[in-house]
């Protein structure tokens, strides 16, 4: 017998959806990053592309991103209903029915993958398809609730597309575009398992294997250190890159410093120590790595446009200081 605590139903409409309730499928908060970083993958991609057939590839990434959402929504819906920051999602508050969700994501996969390749290329499309089923199939319905590496593993979901947004230019694969998935890649465990600390009730109570609950605080700290220094060597080899450049070079050093001096703030406290200030160090760290991000990718972007500008970026970043 099903416990019902465990397997709500989440199937059975409480009243009318709206444009609202199918566009939160789409996951639009987390959409941000993945149009971003493959945005910027476009633009330090050597060579170039038509404004719009960058627009439309930018937005069939986007729309890739939103399927892969709706997909995951799918799936995960009973536990969703379990979750207090999750409950009040469309389908286990009632507003869209599972079916709904299936059909819209799978609908905007197709035409997404498809559009990419008319616009684009094969190797693209292609990357952009096994993204998704990656996200969904991999992660979601495989590994997500089977073991604790379950972020590691899935990770790989939201480092692709760079490598889409290169391979939209090149129509291919290669060291620049494998780095910048591996900072995405290797950047994701500290990121999660920080926020795994503190809202860790909420996965315990939907049995998610996360870190926290199967290994321990202990574990989940180390492992935080432990990835926060494996990203350190990979953020800064691109700046030796094509892409790279002085100013990439400084700003990475400048984060990575404070990333893994956070991590270790991290390490170095207890449960008792989190719970006294609300965990206050290991929100510090999640809200850190949110920018770390977003910086790194940011500052490849300005090197980009200083070459195309025909400015040495050496004499750009000691004329800034």
């Amino acid at each position: 017998m099903t416990d019902s605590s465990i397997q709500p139903d989440v199937g059975v409409k409480t009243g009318e959806a709206g444009f609202g309730d199918y566009f939160a499928l789409l996951k639009p908060r987390v959409m941000p990053l993945s149009i971003f970083t493959a945005f910027v993958g476009m633009v330090v991609a050597p060579g170039g592309v038509h404004p719009f057939i960058g627009f439309v590839a930018v937005l069939c990434i986007a729309v890739g991103a939103g399927a892969a959402g709706a997909l995951n929504m799918w799936w995960d819906s009973d536990i969703d209903a379990i979750m207090r920051r999750t409950r009040n999602r469309p389908i286990p508050a009632g507003r869209v029915q599972r079916g709904e969700a299936l059909g819209l994501g799978l609908t905007l996969a197709s035409f997404a993958v498809v559009m990419l390749y008319l616009a684009t290329n094969w190797v693209a499309a292609a990357l952009l398809a096994f993204t998704i089923f990656f996200y969904v199939v991999i992660y979601s319905i495989w590994i997500k609730r089977r073991t604790p590496q379950n972020i590691v593993i899935g990770g790989a979901a939201g480092a692709f597309p760079p490598m889409v947004g290169w391979a939209v230019v090149t129509g291919g694969v290669s060291l620049e575009s494998m780095l910048l998935f591996m900072l995405i890649f290797m950047w994701t465990p500290p990121h999660f398992w920080a926020l795994d600390l503190f809202v860790k009730g909420d996965y315990a109570n939907a049995r998610v294997p996360m870190m926290t609950a199967t290994r321990g605080q202990r574990a989940t700290r180390n492992h935080i250190l432990a990835y926060a220094i494996l990203l350190v060597p990979f953020a800064l080899a691109v700046a030796f890159t094509s892409i790279g450049g002085p100013a990439y070079l400084l700003v990475s050093l400048w984060l990575n410093v404070r990333f893994v001096l956070a991590a270790r703030t991290v390490w170095l406290r207890n449960e008792a120590d989190s719970v006294a200030d609300n965990y206050a160090g290991e929100r510090k760290l999640f809200r850190l790595s949110l920018s770390y991000l977003f910086l790194h990718f940011g500052v490849l972007l300005l090197e980009a446009v200083l070459r195309g500008f025909g400015i040495d970026s050496w004499a750009f970043v000691i004329g800034w200081f």
